[in-house]
């Protein structure tokens, strides 16, 4: 495949399909529905202590591997042998299957906003073939290569950072007017709930939850070769992202209960009421917000959802041992992309989006399923991933690179920290003490 084919994007694009990847408005109303303001320094934490180190990891195994396509497949292999990298690159890949059915009522519900001004009540016949159009649609762009996916997904990621500051903007003048909160951010109110062994458990478990809102930078090291700037450009691009994304998480979960009290934001609706309250207060009526609102999320969400059709193909179909693939499956078209397998993907997400739907009543129950069938699997790559870089730090430290996050020994403790933390969560998260 000839590089003058391939399309080139800059750090700005990747910024923004880095934004589109991880960040999402709906992380800060799940979260505050969950465990209330706790949400916020969960947030900030969370970026500081796993988002900012993981992303240097993947800026590490990308720097080691500047070569490949696959992303995670060849950092895997690098440490851990051709076994473990097919086994990480496959549950990339396999999880990655699920969220789209989780994603794509999501689409629906924000296309519903934009047009009716309210959540549409479809059958489920109509949920099914909408949903399967969306994917077919989005199966297409994905094709294309990362300047058409870049194009898209800073678009949304764009409009969705937009609103998320345009909410903290309003938030601040309205409080610094003289609103007073309905909960107020105050120590006492941000602080989780210890008070026994099963509320603290249950805190941890969301950590699962939180977590997977700043995770997903290792879903952009696959377009490095595409990059302008290579290496240094995308160690310095996914590091802002990192601390931008934190900080918005952090600073609007602050924000959330200003005129809806804690313990009254819904999941479903959440978004809308929180962001529609405080818009309604500076005079722009609901039915306006609604629309706007619901328009932003739509664009985000197919910015994400462009994302993720087209990275993990890369990561699991480019560098997979010959033979375990037919040729034409794995063979790239002219803008690096597997364009069989993204279309083979297709096929098999078929069936999933169609049985789910098939048990559920309506598309909160669907969104309900489809989220849950997510929960233990989503946290298994990158745990993986940090066991490969341990490994990398312990057994490979004299392999030329790039990048390197500090010596040896700090690299090591970081992984260690990062995999205590990360099983510690897993496991509150699976196994949930009801």
């Amino acid at each position: 495949m000839s590089s003058e084919k391939r399309g080139t994007i800059g750090s700005f694009a990747l910024l923004g399909m880095t934004v589109a990847a991880v960040f999402g408005i709906k992380n800060i109303i799940n979260n505050n529905a969950a465990i209330g303001l706790a949400a916020a320094p969960s947030f900030f934490f969370a970026t500081l202590l796993y988002f900012v180190p993981y992303t240097l990891v993947t800026a590490e195994f990308v720097g080691l591997n500047k070569d490949s396509e696959s992303g995670v497949y060849a950092w895997v292999k690098t440490s851990m042998g051709g076994r473990w990298a097919f086994l990480t690159a496959f549950s990339y890949w396999f999880v990655n299957l699920f969220f789209f059915a989780s994603v794509l009522p999501n689409v629906i519900i924000y296309a519903s906003y934009v047009f009716f001004g309210a959540n549409a009540e479809l059958s489920q016949l109509w949920i099914t073939i909408i949903e399967i159009v969306v994917f077919a649609i989005a199966t297409w762009v994905s094709t294309k290569g990362a300047k058409w996916i870049g194009s898209i997904s800073s678009f949304g990621s764009t409009a969705a950072l937009g609103l998320t500051a345009v909410f903290i903007l309003l938030s601040l003048a309205a409080a610094f007017g003289g609103v007073e909160f309905a909960t107020a951010p105050t120590p006492a109110n941000m602080a989780p709930d210890m008070s026994n062994f099963a509320t603290a458990w249950g805190f941890f478990g969301t950590l699962a939850w939180i977590i997977q809102g700043v995770g997903g930078a290792e879903s952009v090291g696959v377009f490095l070769n595409d990059l302008k700037g290579g290496v240094k450009a995308f160690v310095r691009t996914v590091v802002i992202a990192g601390l931008t994304i934190g900080l918005l998480y952090a600073g609007a979960s602050l924000l959330v209960n200003l005129f809806i009290p804690e313990g009254s934001v819904a999941i479903s609706t959440g978004i809308f009421d929180v962001f529609g309250a405080v818009f309604a207060h500076f005079g722009i009526p609901m039915e306006v917000s609604t629309r706007v609102i619901g328009l932003i999320l739509l664009a985000a969400t197919l910015g994400s959802l462009m994302m993720w059709t087209s990275a993990p193909i890369k990561v699991f179909f480019t560098e997979i041992p010959k033979g375990v693939f037919g040729s034409k499956i794995v063979e790239l078209n002219e803008h690096g992309i597997p364009a069989r397998a993204a279309w083979l993907q297709f096929a098999i997400v078929v069936p999933i989006l169609i049985i789910p739907a098939l048990g559920s009543g309506n598309l909160d129950d669907l969104l309900m399923i489809v989220t849950n069938m997510t929960a233990a699997t989503a946290l298994l790559p990158p745990l993986l991933i940090l066991l490969a870089y341990f490994m990398l730090r312990k057994n490979f430290d004299a392999a030329p690179r790039g990048f390197r996050m500090g010596s040896r020994t700090f690299g090591l403790v970081i992984a260690a920290f990062l995999l205590v933390v990360f099983c510690f969560v897993l496991i509150c998260g699976t196994i949930p003490l009801d």
